[in-house]
C-alpha cells in the first residue's frame, strides 16, 4: 500500500501516521449512527480518539435540520419514539430539557377524500360507501381461507393479511409511488420489518377498543423544539467539547486496505479539492454499502464488486412551501395516494413544532416526491418544482385560496435503501468478504443497506463501539426480519457478551437471529 501524505481539513502537511494512533477510531459519516458511535466510544473509553467525516456542511444526515430564511424543515419527518430503552435514555441524556410531546396525526388522501390512518372503520365506510366496502370485507375473507403460499414479495404480503381489494386500494399506488417500481419487485422483507404485528382484523379491534401495540401506529411521541437536527448538533457539540473531532466538507473517497485490514481513508476537502490520508486503528462506516465496495483500494474481488452494483437507492426531494395563513391542517402529515399528483406526502412543520415556523401568520408545508437522482424530476429547476409543488396543492385543495409566499427545494440522495429481489443476495456476497476485515464495522440506514429509523442505527453504532472495546456483538442480528423495528428482543445467542447486554436491557436490545 503507498500512502502519500496529503493535506488536512486546517492547512499543512500531514505525514502519513502522524495522526494515527493505537486508538485513534475513523467515523465515515456525521448522521445517527456515526455520532453515535463517537459520543460512545468517549463515554465509555479514555483511551479512544474519535474522528467523523462528513461529507456535508452538515451533521445528522437525513435527520437533519435544514433552515431557510429562519424556517426549519425536518427531511422526511422523526418521530423520537422507540421501545429500545437504552436509545430512549441516551435520547434524553443528551437533550434533556427540549423535548415536546406531540400527538400523532396523519391521513392518507384518496378519491378526493380523507381517510384517517390509523384505519377508523365508520370513517372508511363513509368515504368508500357501503358497497366498496362490502366488497373490501369480503376480499379480506377469501385470503383468510385461502392466503398465498408465497410471501416473497410486498404483495404477496400486503394481501395476505389485508385481502386484495384494500391492498389494491390503498397499498399498490403509494407503495409504486415511493419505490417507482412495481410492487411484485419489492421483497416483503421491508413491510415484514415495519408493520409485521398489524392486519385488517387488529386494525379494526384497535380503533374500536383503543388498544394498540403496533409500534408503527403509535398515537404520540416525543420531538425537539427545534427539529430533528437539534439533537444531533447538541452530540456533536458534546463529541468536539470532549476533545473528539467532528470535519464536516470531508469526503472520503477511498478505503486503503490490506488483506486483513483496513489500514487508512483518504479524505478529500470540499472547499478546495485537496486530499489526504488518515490511519486508524479501528474504522466505523455508515456510507452507502455500495460505495464503501466500490472505493477499496486495492479494489474488491469482481465478485464482491457485481453485489455492489446491484444495491439500488431511492432518492427523494422536499418542495418547502411558506404559506400566508396559519393554521391550514392539523396533519403531521398527509399521505397522497391520488395517482392525478406526483406528491407522495405533505409535512405541516407546525403540527411538529411551533418553532419550526419563525413567523405566527405564516404556515410552513413539505411537499416530498419520490424519484431517482438524476431522473427528470430530480433534474428539474428550483422553480420548476415550487410552480409543480404549488399546482399540485392546489389541485388536492388542501389549503383553500392560501397566498404561497415563497419556497425552497431540498434534495436527498440515497434517501431509502431499495428491497428488490437482487439485493439480498448482494448483501450476504459483501457481508462474507466485509468480514475479513475484523477493525471495520458498518453500522445505520445506508452503512448496512437496511432500511431503519434512527433508534436501529443508534443501536447499531452502541454495540459497534462495545466490540471495540472488546465484546463481540453480531450487529447483522440486530432487527433482522423480526417486529417493527422500534419493537426489539433478545436473544442470548446473538451476543456473547452478557455483561454488556444487561447494562443494555437485553429484552430491549438484540433480536433473534
Amino acid at each position: 500500500m503507498n500512502l502519500q501524505p496529503g493535506v488536512n481539513s486546517f492547512g499543512g502537511s500531514i505525514p502519513v501516521g502522524r495522526e494515527a494512533s493505537s486508538s485513534t477510531v475513523a467515523i465515515v459519516g456525521g448522521g445517527p449512527a456515526g455520532l453515535t458511535a463517537a459520543y460512545e466510544l468517549q463515554k465509555h473509553s479514555n483511551s479512544h480518539h474519535p474522528v467523523v467525516f462528513e461529507e456535508s456542511a452538515m451533521v445528522g444526515g437525513i435527520s437533519r435540520t435544514e433552515v431557510y430564511k429562519g424556517y426549519r424543515y425536518d427531511i422526511g419527518g422523526h418521530r423520537f419514539f422507540t421501545k429500545v430503552k437504552c436509545v430512549e435514555a441516551l435520547w434524553k441524556e443528551v437533550l434533556p430539557n427540549d423535548f415536546l410531546k406531540r400527538p400523532r396525526m396523519s391521513r392518507i388522501f384518496y378519491r378526493q377524500k380523507y381517510f384517517a390512518y390509523p384505519l377508523k372503520p365508520f370513517n372508511a365506510l363513509l368515504n368508500m360507501g357501503a358497497y366498496e366496502s362490502a366488497r373490501i370485507l369480503l376480499s379480506y375473507a377469501k385470503w383468510q381461507v385461502r392466503p398465498s403460499q408465497d410471501e416473497t414479495t410486498f404483495d404477496q404480503w400486503v394481501t395476505n393479511r389485508f385481502g386484495g381489494r384494500l391492498f389494491w386500494h390503498f397499498f399498490k399506488s403509494y407503495t409504486e409511488k415511493v419505490w417507482g417500481i412495481p410492487c411484485n419487485e419489492i421483497r416483503a422483507d421491508w413491510e415484514a420489518q415495519r408493520i409485521k404485528n398489524l392486519s385488517l382484523r387488529k386494525a379494526v379491534w384497535n380503533a374500536i377498543s383503543g388498544a394498540n401495540d403496533t409500534t408503527s401506529l403509535i398515537e404520540e411521541f416525543d420531538y425537539p423544539r427545534l427539529g430533528p437536527g437539534m439533537m444531533w448538533e447538541t452530540f456533536r457539540d458534546r463529541i468536539t467539547e470532549k476533545g473528539g473531532e467532528e470535519r464536516t466538507e470531508q469526503r472520503v473517497k477511498k478505503i486503503h486496505r490490506d488483506d486483513r485490514a483496513i489500514r487508512a481513508v483518504e479524505v478529500e476537502n470540499a472547499h478546495d479539492g485537496s486530499r489526504y490520508v488518515f490511519s486508524a486503528d479501528q474504522f466505523i462506516s455508515s456510507m452507502p454499502l455500495a460505495e464503501l465496495v466500490e472505493n477499496m483500494v486495492p479494489p474488491a474481488p469482481a465478485p464482491v464488486r457485481d453485489a455492489a452494483a446491484r444495491l439500488r437507492y431511492r432518492d427523494f426531494l422536499v418542495v418547502t412551501l411558506i404559506l400566508k395563513k396559519r393554521d391550514l391542517f392539523p396533519d403531521n402529515w398527509i399521505y397522497i395516494h391520488s395517482p392525478e399528483v406526483k406528491v407522495g406526502r405533505i409535512q405541516n412543520f407546525r403540527s411538529w413544532s411551533e418553532e419550526l415556523v419563525p413567523d405566527p401568520d405564516h404556515s410552513s408545508i413539505g411537499m416530498e416526491y419520490f424519484c431517482n437522482e438524476g431522473d427528470e424530476l430530480w433534474t428539474k429547476s428550483n422553480e420548476e418544482l415550487l410552480a409543480q409543488a404549488e399546482r399540485e396543492l392546489r389541485t388536492l385543495n388542501l389549503v383553500g385560496d392560501a397566498e404561497v409566499v415563497d419556497g425552497t427545494v431540498i434534495r436527498q440522495p440515497k434517501a431509502y435503501p431499495v428491497y428488490d429481489e437482487h439485493y439480498r443476495d448482494a448483501l450476504r456476497i459483501i457481508r462474507e468478504w466485509l468480514d475479513n476485515f475484523p477493525n471495520l464495522q458498518v453500522v445505520g440506514r445506508n452503512g448496512m443497506h437496511r432500511y431503519n429509523n434512527q433508534d436501529h442505527s443508534m443501536l447499531t453504532a452502541m454495540l459497534a463501539v462495545q466490540n471495540i472495546l472488546g465484546e463481540s456483538h453480531d450487529l447483522w442480528s440486530v432487527n433482522v426480519e423480526q417486529e417493527y423495528h422500534e419493537e426489539a428482543k433478545a436473544d442470548e445467542k446473538t451476543s456473547r457478551a452478557p455483561q454488556y447486554a444487561e447494562r443494555l436491557q437485553p429484552e430491549r436490545v438484540l433480536a433473534e437471529a
